[in-house]
């Protein structure tokens, strides 16, 4: 069976970022028929899930995310994240970024960026708008890609105040369809990596190098064996030759000034 979990960071159930959903659902389900596949698609509305704001202390980084203070969803929210296929995140354009309660849950998982849990997982990202660009959105959810997610996507939709779920399908249709069908497909290929993500790896992959062997992070990095120079991505992968030579290259040349 096919899992896929969204994490929607608006508060609205039935608003523009929840319609924009719905349809993605429609159509992965209508191709999940018709290869005779099952498909569980789970939209954890983030904004109805206690989700307490970070407080800065550091500890998820020094002693582990079991050890945070704050006892709540996030946990739970990971949890279901891992056994995902893959991940869609979603979030409305709040003043030139994401919603307060996507900020506040990418915050929280801060931890993973130097734990990357999700190595090799696809991740699709959206964003809706009212008029305005969203492009920064997409740039800071774009952390993703530094907690291991595999980015297969990004995509925004200018919708107005609140369309009506056949205006918006009128409108992007064809648009919502190939997102569903580049979720399902990446879904049963082996990860090709961008070359920033071969190089941001060289580059996270040199730092932990350089680090206290009895950190918890260090630890991390060692036992999934990615401190091995050898190494070049979290997961196996099948990418040009030249561009995995290229990227880690430049990621050799950007990582002393990475500290």
């Amino acid at each position: 069976m096919m899992k896929i979990l969204v994490c929607n960071g608006s508060y609205r159930t039935n608003g523009n970022t929840a319609r924009v959903l719905s349809l993605i659902e429609e159509q992965m389900r209508r191709q999940a028929d018709r290869v005779g596949e099952k498909l569980d698609f789970e939209t954890l509305n983030l904004g109805h899930m206690n989700i307490q704001m970070c407080r800065g202390c550091r500890i998820c980084f020094d002693r582990g995310e079991d050890h945070c203070p704050l006892k709540d969803d996030l946990l739970a929210i990971k949890a279901k994240m891992k056994e995902a296929n893959a991940v869609i995140v979603a979030s409305p354009v709040y003043v030139d970024d994401v919603s307060g309660t996507t900020k506040n849950w990418i915050d929280r998982l801060a931890y993973v960026c130097h734990r990357p849990e999700f190595s090799g997982k696809p991740a699709y990202l959206l964003a809706t708008t009212g008029a305005s660009s969203t492009s920064h959105t997409l740039r800071t959810m774009n952390a993703l890609m530094y907690w291991g997610f595999h980015i297969i996507g990004r995509a925004g939709f200018k919708t107005g105040a609140l369309s009506k779920r056949d205006e918006i399908n009128t409108r992007y249709g064809v648009k919502i369809e190939q997102i569903a069908r580049t979720i399902f497909q990446a879904v049963h290929q082996e990860v090709v990596p961008s070359f920033l993500s071969l190089m941001v790896f060289k580059i996270q992959q040199i730092g932990w190098q350089k680090q206290n062997p009895n950190s918890i992070d260090y630890q991390y990095w060692k036992s999934n064996g990615w401190l091995d120079p050898r190494r070049v991505f979290f997961t196996n992968q099948r990418a040009n030759r030249l561009k995995v030579t290229l990227a880690r290259l430049v990621g050799s040349a950007l990582a002393p000034f990475n500290t």
